[in-house]
């Protein structure tokens, strides 16, 4: 009898604890807009996670449909990734349990926009002794919703398919981008449009 287990892909494995860890958050502070400017150590750690996860993911997500990429920023990111999957600047994930929208992506729609999100992450990282506020719930959310949708791409075909279990529990895709779930014997895989 073979057993079939999750998921064996490590970021999408990294992103599922990142996911855990915020939801955990959730028993704390309330995912409420009211809340988006709440800051703490707890957050600056998820999007400091976030953030440099998200940095090796978009890279390996560059190599992978050009491998002469050199692309190592988020602005040369932004031009193969975006060149090559247009819809990911625009996609949406909705948080369902707080009614919640996110669009981590969307300043990638303007010319040489970088996410707000991404923006706190390196001036956390870089100057936190007077940018700690911007570790809050906004952006550890929205850097979180960005390292899953990046993930998605690199993972495209498992993602599209329904084969990358175990699904993400706190976000969900916004219906222009499901697909559906897949039954695979044991769990629902979510079925992302792409």
């Amino acid at each position: 009898m073979a057993i079939v287990s999750g998921s064996v892909e490590p970021h999408w494995n990294y992103l599922l604890a990142l996911e855990r860890d915020l939801e955990r958050l959730s028993r704390y502070v309330e995912f409420h807009e009211d809340n988006f400017g709440c800051f703490s150590v707890e957050l600056a750690r998820v999007l400091l996670a976030a953030g440099a996860e998200t940095d090796v993911v978009a890279k390996q997500v560059c190599r992978a449909v050009d491998p002469a990429s050199t692309a190592d920023k988020i602005g040369q990111y932004r031009d193969v990734i975006v060149s090559h999957y247009p819809r990911l600047a625009g996609f949406t994930l909705l948080v369902p349990r707080f009614g919640l929208t996110l669009k981590p992506w969307d300043e990638w729609l303007k010319a040489n926009g970088v996410p707000f999100w991404w923006t706190a992450y390196n001036k956390t990282k870089h100057e936190r002794h007077s940018e700690f506020k911007r570790a809050n719930l906004k952006n550890a959310l929205n850097s979180v919703a960005g390292l899953l949708v990046m993930a998605l791409y690199l993972y495209k075909a498992k993602a599209e398919s329904g084969q990358l279990i175990p699904s993400a529990q706190l976000f969900r895709p916004e219906a222009a981008y499901f697909g559906g779930m897949e039954f695979l014997g044991h769990e629902f895989g979510t079925r992302y449009l792409l």
